[in-house]
């Protein structure tokens, strides 16, 4: 699907959901919420049997942890290593965001496929797996995904709820958040971490560092590129630039996908008692796990 094409759906999504009922603007699978406005039932089930390829990279992230930088990423260094050409693009790139006969259109979609998905590791299709595709997870700390998600869903014409910040919070804390609970979520890639074809990324650590981070991407993805073209893409690949370009990107959605993508934004948003009750979470949850540590939630959170 092409671009313009991609954003003629976007808008006709948008008035679907204003004649949407709110009680109709989810459904349950396999005990999570998922937004009916943009998958279906239907869809959920076909991925199940989804065919992967060896060679494919599939990118999975908890909403607002960072994909769509992410994507933009793994697509500058595909088109840079030359195993993609610019345009070619797969739109939309979320799997569960297609209809279950355009699922079968990807099977005549030429290699190297970059595809994405917010499923929750425990769905991903098994193909993935059996097939040793890479899989690139970038995960974010949980009190700046919870305000990035607040903010993505109130300004979300799709999907917005209308929610204020503390209802929104205790959606998130409850598990009744789309995708279901981040702290399952994020615990569960703790089963996979150590698995070869498998790389977990973290949204602090390539903000930082980011020219190291890619490099590291790189070299999972098995793309040879010299520092020049790595340096070239991260002056890409800032939040700044991407959220310039957002216009021409993402369309109308632009504003609402690129906010502001900081470090930290949780400070201006969650009260002591809401931070008190992350923190509880994480150390049931997270603390003193493999992925627990990757987050470096006292650098972070605290």
């Amino acid at each position: 699907m092409d671009r313009d094409t991609a954003m003629k759906e976007f808008e006709d999504l948008v008035e679907k959901a204003k004649q949407m009922p709110v009680e109709d603007k989810h459904f349950m699978y396999k005990g999570i919420p998922y937004p009916s406005i943009v998958t279906s039932l239907e869809t959920l089930q076909a991925l199940d049997n989804f065919e992967a390829r060896a060679d494919d990279i599939l990118l999975v992230s908890y909403p607002k942890c960072g994909f769509n930088w992410m994507l933009h990423i793994v697509n500058s260094l595909a088109i840079t290593a030359g195993t993609t050409k610019k345009g070619n693009e797969i739109l939309p790139p979320l799997l569960e965001f297609r209809k279950p006969e355009k699922l079968q259109v990807l099977s005549s979609t030429p290699s190297q496929r970059i595809l994405g998905t917010h499923l929750h590791p425990d769905n991903l299709p098994n193909s993935f797996f059996e097939k040793k595709a890479k899989i690139l997870t970038i995960i974010r700390n949980p009190k700046d995904a919870a305000v990035s998600y607040y903010h993505f869903q109130y300004n979300n014409p799709v999907m917005g709820f209308n929610y204020t910040w503390d209802k929104f919070f205790s959606v998130f804390m409850e598990k009744k958040a789309f995708y279901g609970s981040y702290f399952d979520y994020i615990s569960a890639w703790n089963k996979k971490v150590n698995d070869e074809n498998v790389l977990v990324v973290i949204y602090e650590e390539l903000k930082k560092n980011m020219s190291e981070e890619i490099k590291k991407i790189a070299k999972f993805l098995n793309f040879t590129l010299t520092d020049e073209q790595i340096q070239s893409i991260c002056s890409m690949s800032t939040f700044k630039s991407m959220k310039e370009n957002s216009m021409n990107t993402h369309g109308e959605m632009g504003n609402i996908l690129f906010r502001k993508g900081d470090i930290g934004d949780w400070k201006n948003c969650l009260t002591e008692e809401q931070s008190k009750a992350v923190d509880d979470k994480f150390e049931k949850h997270l603390a003193g796990t493999k992925i627990g540590d990757l987050l470096k939630y006292d650098e972070y959170c605290k």
